[in-house]
């Protein structure tokens, strides 16, 4: 068992440092199967495919930190909805802390998966995560509305540029390999610069 964990072990590491390189798209499994010095028999004693390599290396973090993120959507959405406009922005504000906290704790994979990822599913990781915030922007805009407040009609699009440029902001710590206390002090002010936005923009 030792020995197996062993060769898993190599075939991770060399994969890493392959996908790092490269990216998916260009990385070769030859060269990680000859790096981890194993035979192809033994790497789909693992692996099914390259894509299924990739996706061992990053899928436990994606979905912890999707996970993180559903998490403080729903506690938003379970607020009694009179107590919803007054935490605008707290949850949120944890919630990023949190996956913050947690991409530093695990920068390799995160790079595999904001940089490296064209070619595979994930590469629509920040999409999706978008995609969730423009619903529950249109949802709690529909709360508002029902309290009696005058809400402008936003064009969809808009919200998602809005949304997208918040999310790739965010995940930039990541791409430029920022130091954690700079990536906290960035993060936190890129969240402040669009929570003043979104009240300008709905009086909340």
């Amino acid at each position: 068992m030792e020995e197996l964990s062993g060769t898993l072990a190599r075939i991770q590491r060399t994969a890493m440092d392959e996908f790092l390189e490269k990216g998916f798209a260009d990385a070769s499994l030859r060269q990680i199967v000859k790096n981890a010095g194993v035979t192809t028999g033994a790497f789909y004693g693992y692996y099914s495919s390259k894509e299924a390599l990739f996706a061992g290396l990053v899928e436990p973090h994606a979905a912890a930190v999707m996970g993180m993120f559903m998490r403080a959507q729903t506690a938003f959405s379970e607020l009694p909805e009179q107590e919803q406009p007054d935490h605008v922005g707290v949850e949120s504000k944890d919630c990023v802390n949190e996956m913050l906290r947690y991409i530093y704790q695990h920068p390799e994979p995160f790079k595999l998966l904001v940089c490296k990822a064209q070619g595979t599913g994930y590469e629509s990781f920040i999409h999706n995560m978008v995609e969730i915030e423009v619903e529950s922007t249109r949802r709690f805009m529909e709360v508002l509305r029902r309290q009696g407040r005058e809400i402008p009609e936003l064009d969809s699009q808009l919200c998602h540029i809005i949304a997208s440029g918040m999310f790739h902001g965010i995940f930039e710590v990541v791409v430029h390999d920022m130091p954690y206390d700079r990536a906290k002090q960035y993060v936190h002010q890129l969240q402040d610069f669009f929570l003043a936005g979104w009240h300008s923009m709905i009086g909340v």
